[in-house]
């Protein structure tokens, strides 16, 4: 998702750059979109992870919470340094080492789950984190690039598809693997003898070390064919270009700025929250009493749900106000959130679902609305809105707090009031207040 408004090219590298205005580079686009489906993947894997890793270790839901915090936490602390990274190495080699870090990330789960260490899946989760924040730093500006800007969203939107299609397919393909075999409890576990312990414990490590070492292979099978394929070198639209003397400070004194950036912060909150609970919210005897397994299946269409409400809602906002359609999606899923919280069974099962639909248009729109007539300072605003994404850690880790000490389905309460202030976004807090500043 980050990414920093591309520039017009200078005079001097005119010659070089005006082709990729007005020369499509299909595949190029291919290859992108490859790695927007894989990074998709592997962020919403998270939701099956979560409920595994809370039965092996026996955690509660603020300590299985921990995963989220890991994963987007590291969008916080790591999208400055690869803007940097992208600064430096340009868009081709970067996304390379983004895939490459990613697969070392996705590889420290075999010596983890041998281990048996929570906080080892936490600091192989924090590298895969940390390529992917690289992926997103990197990617997004250049498929913005790869043809006339007045196409640039359009590409972007094909890109973004893909990478619902990778969080529509991540559950499933987890629950087939991660999710097949049930974990016992230590107390089951003492009752077996020596031989089937040790049977068992390697049976509950490879769920897990399998499927990453996959994904590790890929991602390195990726990063080699990215190297070899002639990317098309496009200018740069990244720090080394931005020679202006504008600073955050100088974007969020702007209201709809400020308040965009809680927006971002609230939305990913809510949504990653929704996702990672979901699975064990399922599978409690009073809401859909099934196992983890098939629970997992219906994190599927929370995230399916999202994909095709993207390309609806992208139909619908070229005819509605986004303010208005924003504030509309918002008040719906705070009613299907209410709904889920005062019922049980079926009701409560596909109220919670449903929510996906709802949110499809949420990022994009807030985003857009964030950094509206923003002029120069378009790029800080942006990367504000991105450092916002840090509520993907934040609200999943505080709704765990709630679950463990109300329940998990009162705890839904928390991305009630996030989705609440959505709302007010819509309806007040995006609008235009004063101007930004002039270019000088």
């Amino acid at each position: 998702m980050a990414f920093t408004a591309p520039t017009r090219p200078s005079t001097a590298s005119a010659t070089a750059d005006n082709s990729s205005r007005y020369t499509y580079y299909p595949m190029a686009l291919s290859v992108m979109t490859t790695v927007f489906f894989m990074w998709g993947f592997l962020t919403c894997l998270n939701d099956i992870l979560i409920p595994h890793l809370k039965a092996v270790f026996e955690l509660n839901y603020a300590q299985a919470m921990l995963v989220q915090f890991t994963f987007f936490g590291a969008y916080f602390l790591m999208s400055l340094p690869a803007g940097r990274v992208v600064a430096h190495l340009g868009y081709k080699r970067s996304i390379v080492l983004g895939l490459v870090v990613a697969g070392i990330g996705a590889a420290g789960f075999w010596p983890a789950a041998g281990l048996r260490l929570y906080p080892a899946f936490l600091g192989a989760l924090f590298v895969l984190a940390t390529g992917i924040t690289l992926l997103q730093v990197a990617a997004n500006p250049y498929v913005a690039l790869l043809g006339p800007e007045k196409t640039s969203s359009s590409r972007l939107t094909l890109a973004q598809a893909l990478n619902s299609f990778g969080t529509f397919l991540a559950p499933w393909f987890g629950s087939l693997l991660i999710l097949s075999n049930q974990v016992k409890s230590s107390a089951d576990i003492t009752q077996l003898s020596a031989t089937q312990q040790m049977l068992y414990r390697t049976q509950e490590a490879q769920a897990v070390q399998m499927p990453y070492i996959g994904l590790a292979l890929v991602l390195v099978l990726l990063a080699i064919f990215v190297w070899i394929f002639r990317l098309p070198k496009l200018e740069e639209s990244t720090e080394q270009a931005d020679t202006s003397r504008h600073t955050l400070l100088d974007a969020i004194r702007y209201p709809h700025v400020l308040f965009g950036v809680l927006g971002i912060f609230f939305y990913v909150g809510a949504e990653v929250s929704i996702g990672s609970f979901m699975v064990n919210y399922l599978s409690q005897p009073d809401i859909g009493h099934m196992s983890e397994q098939q629970a997992a299946h219906y994190v599927s269409l929370y995230w399916g749900g999202a994909m095709i409400g993207r390309f609806l809602g992208s139909w619908l906002l070229a005819l509605l106000s986004p303010r208005k359609l924003l504030t509309a999606f918002a008040a719906i899923n705070m009613l299907l959130l209410v709904g889920t919280m005062s019922t049980t069974g079926t009701t409560a099962m596909y109220s919670i679902v449903a929510i996906g639909l709802f949110n499809s248009i949420m990022f994009p729109t807030i985003f857009a609305l964030g950094i509206e007539r923003m002029g120069p300072l378009t790029g800080k605003a942006s990367s504000l809105l991105i450092m916002a994404i840090v509520g993907g850690a934040l609200v999943p880790w505080l709704q765990g707090v709630l679950a463990d000490n109300i329940g998990i389905q009162h705890a839904f309460v928390l991305p009630l009031l996030c989705y609440a202030y959505i709302v007010f976004y819509g309806l007040s807090g995006s609008k235009i207040r004063s101007a930004p500043m002039q270019a000088t």
